[in-house]
């Protein structure tokens, strides 16, 4: 998937490329503002050809804009990859925002009143120099290779006599092409360094991360969707004075490396498994939300490993479709494009606030604004589907052992009423203790803590 990713990005590249050459046969729809305009009036209301000229800028924003959001993630490129896609955004602004008429081929042109689509216009076009600019020097001086320099050289070589011949009343539309051209070129040599460039390591480690605290009967705490185990620091911290608790990450979430395999029920049953100790010692299980599944299918794999099972607001699993294709493949590709710009920008700018929505803590590790945990979450949601049908299958198959469970409900609070019956269900088809509790859904490891301690201690 790594290595698809990266010829899709340096697809994406090369089309912008294409687009951003669009002027080359198209000039000729514009004669006269061929001899002495700039490019970006070939896009003015006023020319032949404005729509073709101004749909193509915007098609090639948004293919440089895609290429960098695909491209895999370096740290130390970011303010690089940055300016790249603020030049396709730029250019994307472009195009939405034309100018009125060519005005260095009509003098009239700038004695009329301007719109500010025309200001606007002139704005993004000198940012968007800026900004290619920027981005080349910079990865010229990341990737150091002949190449590279001979066209940032070139380029801004060519744009100092541009804004000369602009300033001093000379035609500056044929240097300025020359320009255009160079930046065409670099967004094809990016995409040649991209099909190049080694396939980016996925795996950062040997396994999950584990946290293990204090000495005693074992406790295994799985977290709910998305979760990681610093979210249990209170609850651990508790039964650590009497139990020996351990807590990890899943795959991508936490401090856990990511996987390059989509999450499935039999997996994490299988990680429930490794980590319990070895027979015959057992373990209580503490399973919240999504992760009660996995609690459960690795009690009726293994029933000899379990001594009591506590239940945290457990997700319903009685019934629905399994994935579609759609999603299935989805969720194969989020692992590489957790490793992305993209998804490092999403995970930046809404991590932490859908983090502490959804979890009711602040994101203090800063790991919810990374790429990696925002494609494990949202690989998660997308596995439920079939999760639910394994485990309807595994129930089907097994039964479930002669072991203490205990089901932390909500109950009274609006909109989770249903869900509490559903959990009222399951707690009498496991022949369960069931705990009702006012609390959220979503933060019912933390208001519910004493609730959690005491049914791991009750004996």
């Amino acid at each position: 998937m790594e290595r698809r990713l990266l010829v899709l990005a340096a697809t994406a590249f090369v089309v912008a490329a294409v687009l951003y050459s669009a002027w080359m046969p198209g000039q000729f729809t514009s004669p006269l503002a061929d001899r002495t305009g700039l490019v970006g009036e070939l896009a003015a209301r006023d020319q032949p050809a404005t729509r073709l000229f101004r749909t193509a800028d915007v098609l090639a924003g948004l293919a440089i804009v895609l290429g960098v959001a695909l491209t895999p993630r370096v740290r130390r490129e970011r303010f690089a990859w940055l300016g790249l896609a603020a030049f396709g955004v730029l250019v994307l602004a472009g195009g939405l925002f034309p100018l009125d008429c060519a005005a260095l081929d009509d003098p009239v042109c700038e004695l009329g009143p301007l719109s500010l689509s025309h200001h606007v216009h002139a704005v993004t076009g000198v940012l968007a120099t800026a900004a290619v600019l920027a981005a080349m020097g910079l990865l010229s001086r990341y990737w150091d290779t002949c190449t590279a320099w001979l066209i940032t050289g070139a380029a801004l070589g060519v744009t100092a006599l541009t804004l000369a011949a602009i300033a001093g009343g000379y035609p500056a539309g044929l240097v300025q092409r020359a320009q255009a051209t160079l930046v065409a070129m670099w967004l094809v040599y990016v995409a040649l360094r991209l099909l190049e460039a080694d396939e980016p390591p996925l795996l950062l480690g040997a396994g999950p991360h584990v946290v293990v605290q204090g000495a005693g009967p074992v406790v295994l705490i799985s977290a709910g969707l998305g979760g990681a185990s610093s979210h249990w620091d209170g609850v651990a911290a508790e039964l650590a004075r009497s139990h020996q608790v351990i807590r990890f990450d899943r795959p991508g979430l936490g401090r856990s490396p990511a996987s390059p395999a989509p999450p499935t029920l039999y997996g994490e049953a299988a990680r429930l498994a490794a980590l319990a100790p070895a027979h015959p010692e057992q373990v209580t299980v503490v399973a919240h939300s999504v992760a009660a599944w996995h609690a459960e299918a690795f009690v009726r794999l293994h029933p000899m490993c379990v001594s009591r099972l506590v239940l945290v607001d457990p997700s319903r699993a009685d019934r629905g479709r399994r994935a579609s294709s759609l999603g299935r493949s989805v969720g194969r590709w989020l692992p590489a494009l957790g490793g992305a710009w993209g998804a490092a920008a999403l995970a930046f700018l809404a991590g932490p606030v859908v983090h502490r929505l959804v979890g009711g803590l602040p994101d203090r590790g800063r790991g919810y604004r990374t790429g990696r945990v925002f494609a494990a979450a949202v690989g998660e949601f997308l596995a439920r589907r079939d999760m639910a049908a394994d485990l309807r299958r595994v129930r089907a198959r097994h039964a479930f052992p002669d072991v203490p469970v205990t089901v932390i409900s909500p109950v009274a609070v609006i909109g989770v009423r249903g869900r509490a019956r559903r959990q009222e269900r399951l707690a009498g088809d496991l022949n369960a203790d069931l705990v009702r509790l006012t609390s959220s859904t979503r933060r019912i490891h933390l208001t519910a803590s004493g609730a959690i301690i005491d049914a791991v201690r009750r004996l």
